[in-house]
This record gives structure tokens, sequence and C-alpha cells, in this order.
């Protein structure tokens, strides 16, 4: 990373550069000739709203990945509030390593319910870009933090997560991956 420095101003280090494999030669072209109710179904898998996997699929064919990320972008920013409700009640925490202690388990629940209590659907969080080891950590953080947002701020950092959850099943979908990551904690 090289540092950008412009006259007058703190340098601000470059971000690194994506890390991620590019995807197979054939992802894509399997992703745009894919039968439509199966395409759908695994859809829903990345972010449970019809309307959303309506408009992922209905602009296919992609030329690229690119492309297919800033459609599904769109298409979530254009979810109604009834819609992005649905959406949100469809998600769960993110499930923790098996070797988590008992204590992590029990922080998290108490601060999962606060959260719920407080803003009426499940934390949603993308740690698609968090070291698995430190997503504990991150998590419980985040709650904290969040915690503190006022509700109309807080569904809009809700629907960002949600956006880059949606990314990252789509990635996933197209690596191969089963997106279906909604998985309960300790479960």
């Amino acid at each position: 990373m090289t540092p950008t420095h412009l006259p007058g101003r703190v340098a601000i280090p470059a971000l690194p550069e994506q890390t991620r494999a590019p995807l197979s030669a054939t992802a894509l072209p399997a992703f745009n000739s894919a039968p439509e109710a199966d395409l759908r179904r695994r859809l829903l898998d990345c972010l449970h709203s019809a309307r959303w996997t309506e408009r992922v699929a209905a602009h296919r064919p992609y030329p690229d990945l690119d492309a297919l990320l800033a459609a599904a972008d769109e298409a979530a920013y254009d979810l109604t509030p009834a819609e992005l409700s649905l959406a949100l009640t469809a998600e769960t925490l993110p499930a923790l390593p098996p070797d988590t202690y008992e204590a992590a388990y029990m922080a998290l629940d108490a601060a999962r319910a606060a959260y719920e209590a407080r803003f009426g659907h499940a934390f949603v969080i993308c740690l698609d870009a968090i070291n698995p080891n430190e997503r504990l950590d991150h998590v419980l953080t985040a709650i904290r933090s969040r915690l503190a947002n006022d509700p109309e701020e807080e569904r809009a950092v809700a629907a960002e997560e949600l956006r880059g959850l949606a990314r990252q099943r789509l990635r996933q979908l197209l690596e191969g991956a089963n997106p279906s990551v909604r998985a309960t904690p300790g479960a």
C-alpha cells in the first residue's frame, strides 16, 4: 500500500488490492443461462425479496461480475420499507465457530436480544472482509455500537449491511458455494 498524499493534507493509506481470486470463466455464463425457476430460488437465498430476485433475474445476461453486483445493489436500493422489513426478518446472525466459549454465546444472545427488542428485526452484518478469528468481537462491538442509533439511522445501516450480504452471497453463488448462510448461532 502506498499512501495517497495531497499538499496540505494528511497522508491516507491506499486501500489494499482486492485479494479474491477471479471467478471461473464459466461462472457468469452459467448464471446467465440458468433456468429461471432455479435461479430465482437461489437468488432468494442471497436476499429474501421477491422483487429483488425478479429484478436481478430479469436483467440477465450480465456482461461481467461488476454489472451483476451493480444491478443487485440498485435492486436493493429500490426495496420499499415493507420489502426491506421482510428481507431483514429472514436474516439471522452469522454462525459462531464450533470452538466458541459458552460465555461468548451468552454475550451474543444478550446483545442480539437487546438489538431485536429495540429495532424489531435481526441484527445484520456483512463479515466478508473480517478475519474469521475476529468475527465474534466484530459482531459484539457492532451490535453494541449500533444499539445507540436511532431507528431510522439503524434502518439505513441495516439496509447497507443487507446489500453487502447480498453481494457476498451472489459471489458465493457464482463461485459454486451455497449462498445460504443464515445459520443460527450455536446451530
